[in-house]
């Protein structure tokens, strides 16, 4: 039975052998529908593929617009003025002007709070953020939203004038 295989394998293969074109033959180019040919001849056993270039990477638009929320909210460089209040010479120094203590009650009474607000289950970490501006991620957050609305806005306007309706005015507008 094994010998039978086998014997059908090898017919199939010297037919395949035989059909196939002369070794020293070489194909001309083939040439795609969108006329894209080969540079160079291709040798047999090649292959050739054809395919539409890429117009460039899309960027989420989402992105770039928050990337320019980003730039315009940036505040500008400090301005690195040299601190002068205890250049005075003499026997009093910077003695009155805050001196270099811990304020303890104040750190009790953050303390107490960081702890109310544990209890709670509040957000403990909002209470050390001290730049209160919208991250990368928001920024993209809201443009993405801001988009989408606008999408949706002009989708109800040509919905409403498919139907041969009128759009409600908005605020401000008299009719």
């Amino acid at each position: 039975m094994a010998g039978l295989s086998l014997a059908i394998a090898l017919l199939a293969v010297s037919a395949a052998i035989d059909d196939g074109p002369p070794a020293t033959a070489v194909a001309e180019p083939p040439k795609a529908a969108d006329g894209c040919t080969a540079p160079q001849p291709i040798e047999p056993g090649e292959v050739f593929v054809c395919a539409p270039k890429p117009q460039g990477y899309r960027i989420d638009p989402d992105l770039l617009e928050a990337e320019r929320a980003r730039r315009k909210g940036q505040p500008k460089r400090p301005e690195r003025m040299a601190d002068t209040n205890c250049a005075s010479v003499g026997p009093m120094g910077c003695t009155g002007l805050g001196g270099g203590g811990i304020d303890v009650l104040g750190a009790a009474m953050v303390l107490g709070k960081m702890a109310t607000k544990a209890v709670r289950g509040e957000n403990v970490g909002e209470m050390f953020v001290t730049d209160r501006r919208p991250s990368e991620y928001e920024l993209y957050k809201g443009a993405k939203r801001a988009r989408q609305a606008k999408e949706a806005e002009a989708a109800a306007k040509a919905k409403a004038k498919a139907v041969g309706g009128r759009t409600a005015p908005g605020p401000g507008k008299d009719e």
